[in-house]
């Protein structure tokens, strides 16, 4: 079956990048093909494999990297952090020759160890189908208790690696956001439940 293929608009929709970076790319990361009229076109395959999705079969691939991109916040998403991020690590990982297999990008807290990419991640690891995370920092992956993660990794013999040991200035305010969501969490539980046990109060003494 021949693999379809896209215009230059299409592929950079599907990968949430600009044209002008996708061309960027050309002949380094992927490869585009031009038609009689010198139009980009780009085969849904590679696109799909640079999104992060699953191209081939789902034999483990001991060679395969996965990256992991995450902001905390929409409004980070939204000014482009986060593709400026998933760029950087992208050329990360090509100037080291790596295979990337997958890239997972997301937007949620540090603290939290229910993200729904963090679960592929996992599963990917689980599965054998990486033998590599690639992020752009420790904290890109988990806010604390990295020495877990590091150790669930470890037992799924997957290396992590990051790319920056301490990040920009600018992510104190992107921690600081985590903690007062954190703290947000916390009180609307502790008040949550106190309102519940006062309404259950007052329901008992309206039956006395």
């Amino acid at each position: 079956m021949q693999d379809k293929l896209i215009s230059i608009k299409q592929a950079s929709k599907l990968l949430g990048i600009s044209e002008w970076t996708l061309r960027r790319y050309d002949n380094d990361y992927i490869q585009a093909m031009t038609t009689k009229g010198g139009h980009r076109r780009y085969r849904e395959s590679d696109i799909i494999k640079l999104q992060g999705l699953e191209v081939f079969s789902s034999e483990s691939n001991s060679d395969c990297v996965c990256l992991y991109c995450r902001v905390s916040s929409n409004s980070q998403k939204t000014t482009g952090d986060l593709d400026r991020q998933k760029m950087r690590m992208v050329d990360y990982a090509t100037s080291k020759k790596y295979q990337i297999g997958y890239i997972l990008e997301e937007v949620g807290s540090g603290m939290s160890d229910t993200r729904c990419k963090l679960l592929k991640l996992f599963k990917l690891a689980k599965e054998h189908k990486i033998n590599k995370v690639v992020v752009e920092h420790k904290d890109r992956l988990t806010r604390f208790n990295f020495n877990i993660y590091k150790q669930y990794f470890d037992l799924c013999n997957v290396e992590i690696e990051w790319a920056e040991e301490t990040l920009p200035k600018s992510f104190e305010d992107e921690l600081v956001e985590d903690m007062l969501s954190l703290l947000s969490s916390f009180s609307a539980k502790i008040y949550g439940k106190r309102s519940s046990q006062n309404k259950k109060k007052n329901k008992e003494n309206e039956n006395k």
